[in-house]
């Protein structure tokens, strides 16, 4: 590797052989999973981490700001996705104006009021997303004597109003139909994965040709880690069949025969499904991420439990696979679960019930 030195920046391989980057005087750490040594990511992170220790100073014992730079320094934050870190420091960014609270100032009704400010600033999502963050934070912290309690535990998300669209919406059956007619095919192959596995478009675009074999899909979500194993519906494998032939690593591929990017196959979307709003093909409102909601309220439909939800979206707790199968229509499963009911409940009062013997003693 190329000797790379910052002034003010400890720079170190660990023990188990792996890279590390750590601000001296803040022990903020850079992450260098998507910022590697050397790009001009590394540099600008390696900045911005030296001008924010110019604002604020290194963290004060006892402070919110301590307790953050030490969770960033750790491994429990190291070892999380790029995408996820990028997504937890962006909370991170928002609480610098109150690094320098004191550990035992903040209670539940201060966490609250710190999710209902956020909120106000920048939406019901961020600000959940924000307090599951800072519930991640002060449980490790909790675990290594830096708080008590974890004083995010059990407050509740702020929930979305009535009549609010619901982002990333299941798709209805006519609207998967009407996408699966009209998109163009090379686009077919990343629309069935996702619409038939659960998968996310990133995991989608990126899943090699090797890890689809006699029919049957094994992986493992990028953000998660989780393992996905999917054997693929007759529907899917007609259309993986189906795919243009190309040179890609992916099974996914662009019109050039190339592995789409994120941002690509965004773009091409959105211009299908602009195109099949205004012929009223489709509803306003479809978005990628939302066919995995989709997966999940069929599943939840055909009476899977919240564990199998959850393994089948590679989802390591069931809270999220809750959150997924949300408005799914039980007519069906409970329709199965009430006839049952009923034919127990007939059997047992159909069977003889002998009264007690009693002896009145006098």
């Amino acid at each position: 590797m190329t000797v790379v030195r910052v002034k003010g920046f400890q720079i170190f391989s660990d023990r188990h052989g792996k890279w590390r980057c750590y601000h001296r005087a803040t022990r903020i750490a850079v992450g260098l999973t998507q910022s590697p040594f050397g790009s001009p990511g590394f540099f600008a992170e390696c900045a911005r981490i030296a001008e924010l220790a110019k604002v604020s100073g290194s963290p004060k014992a006892g402070t919110l700001g301590l307790l953050i730079a030490e969770y960033r320094s750790h491994q429990s934050f190291q070892d999380l996705a790029p995408r996820t870190q990028i997504d937890y420091q962006r909370c991170l960014d928002y609480l610098k104006p109150i690094t320098v609270t004191a550990l035992v100032r903040l209670d539940s009704a201060l966490i609250v009021r710190i999710r209902d400010k956020a909120a106000a600033r920048h939406g019901r999502r961020f600000a959940n997303y924000l307090k599951a963050v800072l519930s991640i934070i002060f449980t490790w912290g909790a675990e290594r004597g830096y708080v008590k309690s974890n004083p995010a535990a059990n407050i509740k998300n702020i929930r979305r109003r009535k009549g609010t669209p619901e982002a990333n919406r299941p798709w209805a059956d006519a609207e998967r139909e009407a996408v699966l007619i009209h998109v163009p095919l090379h686009m077919r192959p990343a629309i069935g994965l996702m619409m038939f596995t659960g998968l996310g478009p990133k995991d989608a675009l990126r899943l090699p040709r090797t890890f689809y074999c006699a029919g049957e899909i094994a992986t493992r979500r990028s953000k998660t880690g989780a393992p996905v194993y999917w054997p693929a519906p007759k529907v899917l494998q007609e259309i993986l069949a189906g795919a243009p032939t190309h040179d890609a690593i992916t099974f996914c591929a662009n019109s050039n025969g190339l592995p789409w990017t994120e941002s690509g196959f965004r773009a091409s979307w959105r211009k299908l499904r602009i195109k099949l709003e205004r012929e009223k093909k489709i509803n306003e409102g479809l978005t990628l991420y939302g066919l995995r909601h989709t997966v999940a309220v069929i599943l939840r439909e055909a009476g899977a439990d919240e564990r199998t939800i959850a393994d089948a979206l590679g989802q390591k707790t069931i809270e999220m696979a809750r959150h997924y199968a949300e408005g799914a229509d039980l007519k069906r499963k409970m329709r199965g679960v009430v006839a049952e009911f009923d034919r127990e409940v007939n059997r047992r009062r159909t069977e003889a019930v002998k009264p007690t013997s009693t002896k009145c003693q006098t």
